[in-house]
């Protein structure tokens, strides 16, 4: 796979993940309002390479803020793509979860030519819920015990989709 490009939106540039971003992304996602839905990072997370995945950094300005990575399912009668991510708390309710979700959306819809996307946010995570609702994905059903946390507890997932036209920009 080629080099992942630089994405840009309004407020937000989401660079590949690179070396000297590990010690902030770590601290973030170690952050408590994102390690609860995030759970505890591998030992040598982000440094670990993720086969498939495509990792982003999110930057506003030079603050590097959060996080988002995407992965494919290729199959051509199955082909989708998936997402995930988690931003610095002190970035919630800002919109730039939701700027930071329309500007990969709009590159793997666009440039990448998916006419679907797959994320899947714990049932219990209803600010992420309502701002991947605001793209316009929307609920498909619940996956039962879907992943455990990091007290061994299995939570329900909540799978949602988004159709390349219901795409809100």
């Amino acid at each position: 796979m080629t080099t992942a490009p630089e994405l840009r939106g309004p407020r937000v540039l989401l660079t590949p993940v690179e070396p000297d971003h590990h010690s902030r992304l770590r601290a973030i996602h170690l952050h408590p309002d994102v390690v609860k839905w995030w759970q505890n990072p591998d030992a040598d997370w982000p440094s670990a390479r993720e086969p498939g995945a495509i990792r982003y950094s999110v930057f506003h300005g030079k603050q590097l803020i959060g996080f988002i990575q995407w992965y494919a399912e290729d199959d051509p009668d199955f082909r989708h793509a998936g997402l995930d991510l988690f931003l610095d708390p002190d970035f919630h309710g800002r919109g730039f979860g939701r700027e930071t979700i329309r500007v990969l959306c709009a590159h793997l819809i666009d440039a990448l030519k998916f006419h679907r996307l797959i994320i899947d946010p714990e049932v219990d995570n209803t600010t992420a819920i309502a701002c991947y609702r605001s793209v316009g994905f929307k609920d498909v059903g619940v996956m039962r015990e879907y992943s455990r946390d990091r007290t061994g507890v299995w939570k329900n997932g909540l799978l949602m989709d988004l159709l390349a036209r219901e795409f809100i920009r």
